[in-house]
This record gives structure tokens, sequence and C-alpha cells, in this order.
């Protein structure tokens, strides 16, 4: 339905902002469910993050989503977050109520309900292999963790990031250094490529999965392309495989729910809406 002069506004920073496939997302939940609102890109350069974030519920916004390179501003511009949040040390979900701000942290459950639709055999009880220990590896941390992942093993080119992860969540959390695939697979039963390695532009991930079980399931954060040469390799060998698309639907719910008041599904038309653009 065209918006009113009622409407609930909500819309998503970053810098840049028009890769962002969320005003897609929501756009297609606002029309589902004929709710009269707005979701808009909201283009911010980082100097001007703090400033602008503060006069959203001013002009009629009633929360935002986060993308990069704003998620640790945006923990920093709130006046309460909740636990989450606080775990991975940013926010990617705000909620304006006057002149507060709440923050909240979706990206861990959005990964964990992807996992858990799209790779049913998943075991949680064996450990699982994280490529990469920037910002998003912090939420899949949090994830795994709170699902009774064991162990979960860190590989980064730079040594200090997986300690950084190892030493703020603990023992649980192993660091490794980048090239100890093959000994860090053996009894895997997860694999999460976190870096930008096989995104469109950027070079492949050139892993040899040979050590990992053929019963573990391979993810990749990316979705441009929605099939990475990670995850044709791992498909390939007959492992179960997903990208990261499902995880930024599901990461977007408790959001549009509590902008919109509708709690929304997550369906494969919705998919082909977002990834037609």
């Amino acid at each position: 339905m065209r918006p009113t002069g009622a409407a609930r506004l909500a819309g998503v920073f970053g810098w840049p902002i028009s890769h962002s496939r969320s005003p897609q997302l929501h756009g297609y939940w606002l029309d589902h469910y004929g709710i009269d609102g707005a979701y808009v890109p909201l283009a911010v350069r980082p100097d001007d993050f703090p400033t602008v974030v503060r006069g959203m519920a001013k002009l009629g916004f009633v929360g935002a989503n986060v993308t990069v390179p704003h998620k640790e501003a945006a923990f920093a511009a709130c006046d309460t977050v909740d636990e989450t949040a606080r775990r991975i040390g940013a926010v990617n979900t705000l909620t304006f109520e006057g002149d507060r701000i709440t923050g909240r942290n979706t990206d861990a459950y959005g990964f964990i309900q992807s996992v858990r639709a799209n790779a049913p055999t998943w075991n949680a009880d064996v450990p699982a292999v994280l490529l990469g220990a920037g910002g998003s590896a912090r939420a899949v941390v949090v994830a795994l963790l709170d699902a009774g992942v064991p162990e979960v093993r860190v590989l980064n080119r730079t040594a200090e990031r997986a300690a950084e992860l190892a030493d703020a969540f603990g023992a649980r959390v192993k660091p490794l250094p980048g090239d100890s695939f093959a000994a860090a697979a053996t009894d895997a039963g997860l694999v999460v490529n976190c870096t930008t390695q096989g995104m469109v532009g950027q070079a492949a991930l050139d892993i040899d999965l040979s050590p990992l079980p053929r019963a573990a399931t391979v993810m990749d954060l990316i979705y441009t392309p929605l099939e990475t040469p990670l995850l044709a390799t791992a498909k390939a060998r007959g492992h179960a495989v997903l990208n990261g698309l499902d995880m930024l639907l599901w990461q977007a719910k408790p959001g549009f729910a509590a902008w919109f008041g509708v709690d929304p599904e997550v369906t494969d038309a919705l998919r082909q809406a977002v990834l037609r653009g």
C-alpha cells in the first residue's frame, strides 16, 4: 500500500548503502502485510552518524537497521542495548522512542535460524571452524556458543585478531593460525566463511576441504554470488551448503516486528523478491 502521512518510517544506515538488500526485504513485507509504512536507505558518512542517529525520532522514524561501517558507532550511540549486542560489541537494529535509542544485535539470531532452517542435519555437539575474525565472526561465535557447540576454532591470517576473540569469549573459542585448516577440520561439523573472499570482485577462498568430514555443513556468509567457489567445491564433495542470504532475511525479522507490529515470515517469495533487487 502507498504510505500516508501517518506511515511508520524505518531505514538502514550505511556508507555506502547502495549495495544493501534491506530496502527490498522490508519493502516486500510492508506490501505483503498491507502496512502503512516505508523503509528507506540512509547513506550517512561515519563522521556524521552520531549526530544524525540522534535526530531520527524527530523525523518520524521508529527504527533502523545498521550496516557497515556503523555497527560499533551505533552501539556507542544507544541509551540501552541488549545482552547479545553487549557480547558482540555492535548493534545492527535500533528502535527510537522519544529521545531514547534502544539497540539490539540480531545477527547471531539470523545466523542460527538460517542454519537450523537450511541444514537440519547439522550437529551442534561437535566443533565448528570459522574462517576470519572480524565483526561478523563475533556474531557467529555468540550464536554457536549459545547453541552448545563445544569448541569454536577461529582461523585468521592475523593471529592477533583470532586471539582477541578467544580472550573475549573464553576457553571454548580456540584461535588457530590461518594455515591450520587441515588439523582444525578433521572432526568439525560446521565450517563458516566469515571473510569477504569469494564475494563478487574479491579473490576466491583457496582451501582444501578434503580433511573435512563429509557429514559437515559448509556455510558462506556471502550471498553475492549465491554460490561462491567455496560452496561449489563443498557441494561437489557432498556437503550440505548454505549462503548468507537467509541469515540476512532472518536477522531482519525482530526489527520489523518491533517497528511495524507484525512478525513476518521468511518465505521463498521473499527470497526471490530480495534477489530481484
